[in-house]
């Protein structure tokens, strides 16, 4: 597949690597081909298999104890997150089809395409399909993600305080899922327009 805008590709992959056998077949034949990227200065982050890089094997977060399963419960185990974009929202697949989890709030939501076309729709209008425009105001403000960061937003989008603006900087992967999850699991059960307190631990 051609590719634009990238700022990392992982490295070369086995085309026979037993890991592949475990993933829906579109996946394991996007992998063979290019072993996950990173593009449009993190707006998209397309997973590989890579366990040399923890914060870009698909391994880390699809099984084992960081298993993004394992932090939303409205995932499940045969759930392949083979995907984020700048904010640590994941793209998941799901019988055939790609979903969008909303790691804030831990929501879960059909985008009714398939892995190609995902990836099509993702190269033709970025800044709305991939919703970056966090992205762009950080990069407006002079910041840059490298590979393995995201945007941290304070306060959360889901907040009506986000409405007035919000502070982002970057942090590590781990780091942002850690935190929103975190953050999801406080929010569930809340009713809509439920007061909530953020302390911030320094």
């Amino acid at each position: 597949m051609e590719l634009i805008e990238v700022a990392f590709v992982g490295p070369r992959l086995d085309p026979h690597s037993p890991a592949l056998l475990d993933l829906p077949r579109d996946l394991a034949d996007l992998l063979r081909q290019v072993n996950g990227f990173v593009q449009f200065g993190g707006g998209l982050h397309v997973r590989g298999i890579c366990p040399s890089l923890p914060w870009h094997h698909l391994g880390t977060i699809f099984s084992g104890v960081s298993a993004l399963h394992t932090m939303y419960p409205a995932l499940s185990s045969s759930d392949v997150p083979f995907a984020q974009d700048c904010v640590a929202d994941q793209f998941f697949l799901r019988d055939g089809s790609v979903w969008k989890l909303w790691s804030e709030t831990g929501d879960v939501n059909p985008l009714d395409v398939s892995l190609a076309s995902f990836l099509a729709a993702a190269t033709q209008a970025p800044v709305d399909f991939l919703e970056m425009h966090p992205l762009l105001q950080f990069q407006q403000e002079g910041g840059a993600l490298e590979p393995g960061q995201v945007l941290h937003v304070y306060p959360p989008f889901c907040t009506k305080e986000s409405a007035k603006g919000v502070s982002l900087r970057a942090v590590g992967c781990d780091e942002a899922l850690a935190f929103l999850s975190d953050f999801s699991r406080q929010l569930s059960g809340l009713p809509d327009e439920t007061p909530i307190q953020i302390r911030v631990v320094p």
